[in-house]
């Protein structure tokens, strides 16, 4: 079993992540050995990749509501991971948004990564990509794979994106807030306190 700087060398020399590395730019994923919960979602964002930190922005705060842990907790606990489904911010399409993550990516790297994380109890699946990549036969649209969430527990639990983009989705579908984020606040609490 490789190390975890092993890994991190390994995906900067990756041939795939050329451009990246020859622009200074580091691979931006969390690994700890004692890990209980994964995050996997789509990619870093810009402003992720700007400063190197996961999730510091309004969505993360959203996710940690959801959570229900602290900023404190989600950095400083040693209980939480983060895979992205591609560790590069990939860029934005020429119409508006981001570009998915790149194809084979996680195919390479989650494998190694997760077996330096022998502990993990849960795995929240942020967004469609996440939720297609780890759970190949879930529903067709995200809206009815997050309203099934307890048909893929105890091992992954599937959310929509925190983003505030998503503001509409949430007013539309109230029983997100209502039944599946008190249910994800337990779960979180049983593991992290």
């Amino acid at each position: 079993m490789q190390t975890a700087t092993q890994i991190f060398q390994a995906i900067q020399d990756d041939p795939q992540n050329q451009t990246f590395t020859e622009q200074g730019i580091q691979p931006l994923y969390h690994t700890e050995s004692g890990a209980e919960i994964l995050l996997v979602s789509q990619a870093p964002s810009r402003r992720a990749q700007a400063s190197m930190t996961f999730w510091d922005d309004a969505s993360g705060n959203r996710l940690r509501d959801w959570m229900g842990v602290t900023k404190d907790q989600f950095y400083h606990s040693g209980k939480i991971a983060v895979l992205p489904l591609d560790f590069y911010y990939p860029g934005k399409h020429a119409y508006g948004g981001d570009l998915p993550p790149r194809k084979g990516f996680a195919d390479k790297w989650h494998a190694p990564l997760l077996e330096l994380m022998p502990n993990i109890k849960l795995t929240l699946l942020i967004g469609q990509y996440a939720q297609k990549y780890y759970l190949p036969q879930c529903e067709r649209t995200l809206t009815a794979t997050v309203d099934h969430y307890q048909d893929y527990l105890p091992d992954y639990f599937p959310l929509v994106h925190p983003s505030p983009l998503n503001y509409g989705w949430l007013h539309q579908h109230p029983w997100f807030l209502d039944n599946v984020v008190p249910d994800l606040q337990a779960r979180v609490k049983q593991i992290i306190h």
